[in-house]
């Protein structure tokens, strides 16, 4: 049957359409989403309607489509706990600092960003909030990498990883002990790993088992990386502020070398 794809619901169109719009593109054509998604041009033309008319897409005078302001009401309900409980601790950290504060989780292989405080020495940002950014080159990525069960760290390392720039630690051996570092440590230093230009340190939010819950990082342009030590205090103070509001009581019952180190 002319227009028929077997092996793939409607559901699943519908879902790879809007999976085209990963990886940074705002603005596509119907023909870019079809290519992406692997969709026949005419079953992505009425889906993309329907998509439009529900308001997940918007289509621009130029005729190319944007995600919609409704899947972005939507998305504000992903990790809302998690944000609103960190947000005030944030801000207290960015009042102190002056500098870019995130929060971030592992979305699969990739670290996703659900906050952002500016600072007023602002430099270059790969990922905005609701963006994505491989593990291994962000300091956040590599604090969540650290406290990951061994087996999933394993499996990440032996994958074929991603070079952003000439520093980009992507050897599986380096890497591994850069990680085994990190957890003894509590925190994570990347250098111009992401974009040359910028660095940053982060730390982990932990658990109530001790897995990495989440992590919070500050960039800076390279530049003052020498700086970067001193931020660590207030970023662990930050983090057990976060984990105390999560779980009450958990930073009491916890030995306070293991809140880092465990």
């Amino acid at each position: 049957m002319r227009g028929h794809e077997p092996g793939k619901t409607v559901t699943s169109k519908v879902l790879a359409l809007l999976a085209a719009f990963e990886g940074g593109s705002e603005r596509l054509r119907l023909s870019d989403m079809a290519a992406r998604s692997g969709v026949a041009v005419s079953t992505a033309h009425r889906l993309v309607t329907e998509l439009t008319t529900w308001g997940a897409l918007q289509r621009g005078e130029d005729g190319r489509y944007q995600v919609g302001i409704r899947i972005w009401e939507l998305g504000q309900h992903a990790a809302r706990e998690l944000t609103e409980v960190a947000h005030p601790y944030l801000h207290d950290l960015f009042e102190l600092t002056r500098e870019n504060v995130h929060l971030s989780i592992r979305q699969g292989t990739d670290v996703l960003y659900l906050e952002r405080f500016y600072g007023s020495r602002r430099v270059p940002l790969v990922a905005q909030v609701g963006g994505r950014l491989p593990l291994h080159p962000t300091a956040v990525g590599k604090v969540i990498l650290a406290y990951e069960e061994a087996w999933f760290r394993d499996t990440y390392l032996a994958r074929t990883l991603e070079r952003r720039t000439a520093f980009t630690i992507t050897e599986p051996g380096r890497l591994s002990r850069e990680l085994l570092q990190i957890r003894a440590q509590g925190y994570a230093v990347t250098r111009e790993e992401i974009r040359l230009g910028t660095c940053s340190v982060a730390v982990p939010v932990l658990s109530a088992q001790g897995t990495c819950h989440a992590a919070i990082g500050i960039v800076m342009a390279t530049g003052r990386a020498v700086e970067l030590p001193r931020l660590v205090a207030p970023l662990q103070g930050t983090a057990r502020r976060v984990e105390a509001a999560l779980w009450p009581g958990l930073v009491k019952s916890r030995p306070a070398h293991s809140l880092w180190h465990a």
